[in-house]
């Protein structure tokens, strides 16, 4: 996985090893080396800390220090030993990174690392076989001892972060009950294919995505949509792999195999995405990169001149160019955005925030205009009968029998048809528990309406637009609201009645596009209804403007107008006449409602069709940029103040750090970033 300039191989796997999560065990695999590293990290921290106690005691300054005297015959060759010891065990990893950087011509924090201890190690070995100076076994072995400690507290804290995703990969059960006649078999998750059918007993994880053909029961889904509060399925809907069943059992045909099914792809698009570098994360590796060269050159330089031009003991200038290299290792650097990657995306999928593009999540901070399509986006994108007017049945008092018969005609239509107002229609006939029949010679009155034969009956169902043009008198009791949708019933050349119909604004959009007003983004209806509906919902919401009558085509062209006048567009919808229009902006958002096309071409896919999810997007887009700033700010900034101290600029005034503190500090900066980190979170 690609993250940071250093390299490491140890580091690498911090990075959330999940090679395959089409296959959950994979991702468990993955798991599993990671914690292993850990744990690895942990050992050798242990280790070197109990190695490094008789070090501390026999070394001379120390010893020097706390005003004692401690040694015996031979305690110096024993004194190499010990460190001997810290160095090929302890700073193995750091040894194996600096081999690693070598070869792939990229230098790196581990170079850094091993070239420090590795010149305190050569030295201090020199003075035990006669080169005159002190010893810097103690500096090696509590700078190994500290940068163990660090890597060790990294790892976790990236540990915690893809913790997760982990729990995405545990939701999918490893095996199913798969039901054939009335033999029930258990058989592994990815063997299911389309077609199958399972059982899903009370308190199991859905093995598979699939159609309910029998039972009813609460799902909670709360891990793959972020929605809390369980759902009730039953019978003809739909259940998504790793949701958990409550306490009735389902039978349930499987939509299709396991590595395609929803959850999966969640945690591909999940993976892919923390495995995907923004230009943020480039601009880290760009920063560690230069880091590297500048800690080398400036330690090196920094022993040029204490030990040349300065002339002071090569002891001296040895400490001076160790604890330069040593404090600007790009540890902290390595982890600053790689880590708020790792959170945020993980967040955002546990609250239904799918990240299929780093960069445009990162660039939601500079949106000026979002984009709504209305229709299942800002409205619920299902039509429902809101009035039936009767004309001219009985005593034409809208009785209720009347009502009935309006929809009975109705419904006899529309009954084949998958458009919202049949949709409609038919929901509203099923609520009054009318009987619908059969038609025959079925007919479509190009865009204005259908007609067929219902029991030696001329029927249509039409539009305005058909009365209009075949000169019909609207009825004396006609009325409309600017959202509605009108259908008229023509029963036998009769104007019989008519049906109203509306798309409902959804509840939460309201606070979406007020909240949008607050931070200074405007937001624009772009719809393919007609004027007035339009103008409607966006005069309610309170919006900036709207384009009504719009073609797919056309909304890619609005787009790219608004891009013209220096707008940087969002775009959210949900159907496939928005997959251009996604593709189009800078940012493409597509609601999960909707088709397979939309969430192709957007960078970042909404699980549920709540419009306040958008704006929840766009805040922690902006959350997230400023934690990576800050923390890269802080990875990079004190070592404009520790850098000179290390090299000894305020040595006159006795003013210096040691290696050790130098390995402190580093390891400090490097924690601070990994809890700034932490403190991310979606609200």
């Amino acid at each position: 996985m690609e993250h940071v300039s250093h390299n490491q191989n140890e580091m690498d796997h911090t990075k959330m090893d999940h090679t395959s999560h089409s296959n959950p065990p994979m991702g468990h695999t993955g798991h599993d080396h990671h914690k292993m590293m850990v744990d690895d990290f942990k050992k050798r921290f242990y280790v070197t800390l109990i190695i490094t106690i008789p070090v501390m005691l026999l070394s001379p300054m120390i010893q020097k220090w706390f005003h004692f005297n401690f040694s015996f015959a031979g305690s110096t060759y024993f004194l190499l030993a010990l460190s001997t010891i810290i160095f090929f065990y302890g700073g193995l990893p750091f040894l194996k990174g600096l081999m690693d950087e070598l070869k792939q011509k990229a230098l790196g924090m581990m170079t850094l690392i091993a070239v420090a201890i590795t010149a305190s190690y050569t030295y201090s070995v020199a003075t035990v076989f006669g080169l005159q100076g002190m010893d810097f076994f103690w500096e090696l072995c509590t700078l190994i001892l500290i940068m163990l400690l660090g890597h060790w507290i990294e790892m976790k804290s990236v540990a915690g972060a893809s913790r997760e995703l982990e729990l995405l990969v545990q939701l999918m059960p490893s095996k199913a009950h798969m039901l054939m006649g009335d033999i029930m078999h258990e058989v592994k998750t990815d063997s299911l294919k389309e077609g199958d059918l399972i059982l899903i007993k009370p308190g199991e994880n859905v093995a598979a995505d699939g159609i309910i053909s029998e039972g009813e029961s609460y799902l909670n889904e709360s891990m793959l949509t972020g929605e809390s509060v369980p759902v009730k399925k039953q019978k003809g809907e739909k259940v998504i792999a790793g949701s958990i069943n409550g306490n009735g059992s389902l039978k349930v045909k499987v939509s299709h195999a396991s590595k395609d099914s929803y959850l999966s792809r969640v945690i591909k698009l999940v993976d892919d995405a923390q495995k995907t570098k923004s230009k943020t994360q480039l601009l880290a590796d760009k920063a560690a990169r230069i880091l590297t060269i500048v800690a080398l050159l400036a330690g090196f330089s920094t022993f040029f001149f204490w030990s040349v031009i300065a002339d002071e003991p090569l002891v001296f200038a040895l400490e001076r160019m160790v604890t330069v290299i040593v404090i600007c290792c790009p540890h902290a650097l390595g982890l600053a955005v790689p880590l708020v990657v790792s959170i945020s995306t993980s967040l955002s999928a546990k609250n239904g925030l799918l990240i299929k593009n780093r960069t445009a999540f990162e660039n939601a901070r500079k949106i000026t205009t979002i984009i709504f399509d209305k229709t299942g986006t800002l409205t619920f994108g299902k039509f429902e009968v809101v009035r039936i007017v009767p004309i001219s049945f009985g005593d034409g008092g809208g009785v209720k029998s009347d009502e009935k018969e309006l929809i009975y005609l109705a419904a006899a239509l529309e009954q084949n048809s998958e458009h919202p107002i049949a949709t409609g229609i038919i929901v509203k006939a099923k609520e009054l528990a009318v009987k619908i029949p059969t038609v025959n010679n079925f007919n479509a009155i190009t865009g204005k309406g259908i007609e067929a034969e219902l029991e030696g009956k001329n029927v249509k169902v039409v539009s305005p637009g058909y009365l209009k043009e075949n000169k019909i008198a609207l009825p004396e009791n006609y009325s409309s609201t600017k959202a509605e949708t009108i259908v008229f019933i023509i029963l036998n050349n009769q104007l019989t009645g008519y049906i109203a119909l509306a798309d409902k604004i959804r509840p939460e959009a309201y606070d979406a596009i007020n909240i949008l007003h607050e931070n200074g983004i405007k937001s624009i209806l772009l719809t393919g209804d007609n004027q007035t509906v339009a103008k409607s919902v966006s005069e309610a919401l309170k919006m900036d403007g709207f384009f009504a009558e719009v073609l797919p085509h056309q909304k890619l062209e609005k787009i790219k107008e608004l891009q013209g006048k220096g707008e940087f567009v969002a775009m959210a919808g949900d159907g496939v006449n928005d997959a251009p229009a996604l593709a189009q902006a800078d940012i493409g958002i597509a609601v999960g409602s909707g088709s397979d096309i939309a969430a192709e071409t957007a960078g970042i896919i909404l699980v549920n069709s709540n419009p306040k999810d958008i704006t929840s997007l766009i805040l922690f887009g902006k959350a997230t940029y400023k934690k990576m700033i800050q923390n890269l700010i802080w990875a990079t900034g004190y070592n404009v103040i520790a850098l000179p101290l290390a090299a000894g600029v305020l040595y006159k005034w006795n003013i210096m750090l040691s290696p050790a503190a130098g390995a402190v500090l580093m390891s400090l900066s490097t924690v601070i970033v990994a809890i700034n980190a932490k403190f991310l979170n979606l609200k």
